[in-house]
C-alpha cells in the first residue's frame, strides 16, 4: 500500500485499546496520544495510575474492556504469554467487527493464533516496530515498521492504524509473516543470542578496548536489558531461529577446527590443548 493511501486516511482519529500495557505499549500509547488518537488499555499489571496520568482509560476487567467499542484493539504482550491472553478475550462481547493488530517481534505466531481465535467478521493486522523506547526516544523517522495485512476488510481503519507510523517518518515494509520471521531469525534473533553468549562469558571494558570490543560490550548490555523470558520467545516461536541457532553452533564448531588446524602445522600436534 503506497503512502498516499495512508495519507488520504490522516484525518480519522481511532478509538485504539491496547491490551498488555507494559514498557513497549506506554512508549507507542504517547505518539498515539499525541497524534489524538483516543488511547484505552487493560493489562494483568495494574498501571492505572500511570495510565490516568496519561489521559488514558484503564480496565481491570476485560469483559468491560472489550465491550467498550474501539476501532482497534492492539495486542501488546510478551511472546511467551500470547496464547494465554488471547484465550482469554471474551470476543462474544464485541459489539461490533474490530481490527485486532499485534506488535510482536515475531509474526507467524501471533497470526496463527489470531486467525484462531478473533471472528471471522473482524480484521487481523500483524506488525512488528523495529524499534523500540531506547531507539525510537529522539522520533521515529526512518525507523522500519514491517506489517502484514493478514486479513483486511475495512481499508479505512487498517489505514488510519498504519498512518499512525506513516506520519511519524517510520519505512513502512509490507512483508508475509513468513517472510518477517525468516529475516528476523537471521537478523534480531542471532544478534540476541551472540550478546547472550557474550554476558554468559561475562565480558567487561578493559583498558585497552578497541573499538571493535566496546561494540561488544554495548551488544551485550543492549540484549541483556530484556529478561531471558522475553529472549525465549525469539526462539521457541519462530521456527526459522531453529535453524539458525544450529548454524550458528555449526560455524563455531567450523572456525575452531581451523584454528586448531593451523596450530597443528605451525606447532606441531604435540602441543597440549588446554
Amino acid at each position: 500500500m503506497s503512502s498516499s493511501s495512508f495519507s488520504s486516511t490522516s484525518a480519522k482519529k481511532l478509538k485504539i485499546g491496547i491490551i498488555g500495557f507494559g514498557p513497549f505499549a506506554h512508549f507507542l500509547a504517547i505518539t498515539m496520544i499525541k497524534q489524538g488518537h483516543s488511547v484505552s488499555a487493560t493489562s494483568r499489571s495494574d498501571y492505572s495510575q500511570l495510565s490516568r496520568s496519561m489521559g488514558i482509560s484503564f480496565f481491570r476487567d476485560m469483559e468491560s474492556f472489550i465491550q467498550s467499542e474501539q476501532d482497534v484493539f492492539l495486542i501488546s504482550t510478551s511472546i511467551p504469554s500470547l496464547s494465554e491472553v488471547v484465550n482469554s478475550i471474551p470476543f462474544s462481547c464485541l459489539k461490533r467487527p474490530t481490527l485486532f493488530a499485534d506488535v510482536l517481534s515475531v509474526k507467524e505466531h501471533p497470526r496463527d493464533i489470531l486467525l484462531k481465535a478473533v471472528p471471522e467478521e473482524s480484521d487481523v493486522l500483524c506488525t512488528h516496530p523495529m524499534f523500540g523506547p531506547e531507539s525510537g526516544k529522539d522520533g521515529w523517522k526512518d525507523l522500519t515498521f514491517v506489517y502484514d495485512r493478514v486479513r483486511i476488510r475495512d481499508e479505512t481503519i487498517s489505514s488510519a492504524f498504519l498512518h499512525i507510523f506513516q506520519s511519524e517518518g517510520c519505512k513502512m515494509l509490507e512483508m508475509s509473516c513468513e517472510e518477517h520471521d525468516k529475516l528476523a531469525a537471521r537478523s534480531q534473533f542471532l544478534t540476541h543470542t551472540i550478546g547472550r553468549i557474550l554476558s554468559e562469558m561475562e565480558i567487561e571494558s578493559t583498558s585497552i578496548d578497541t573499538k571493535g570490543f566496546q561494540k561488544l560490550v554495548e551488544l551485550k548490555e543492549s540484549t541483556t536489558k530484556d529478561s531471558f523470558y522475553l529472549f525465549s520467545g525469539l526462539f521457541v516461536h519462530n521456527r526459522f531461529a531453529h535453524q539458525q541457532m544450529e548454524n550458528l553452533e555449526h560455524a563455531l564448531t567450523k572456525v575452531k577446527q581451523k584454528l586448531v588446524s593451523k596450530m597443528n602445522q605451525e606447532l606441531g600436534p604435540h602441543v597440549t590443548k588446554n
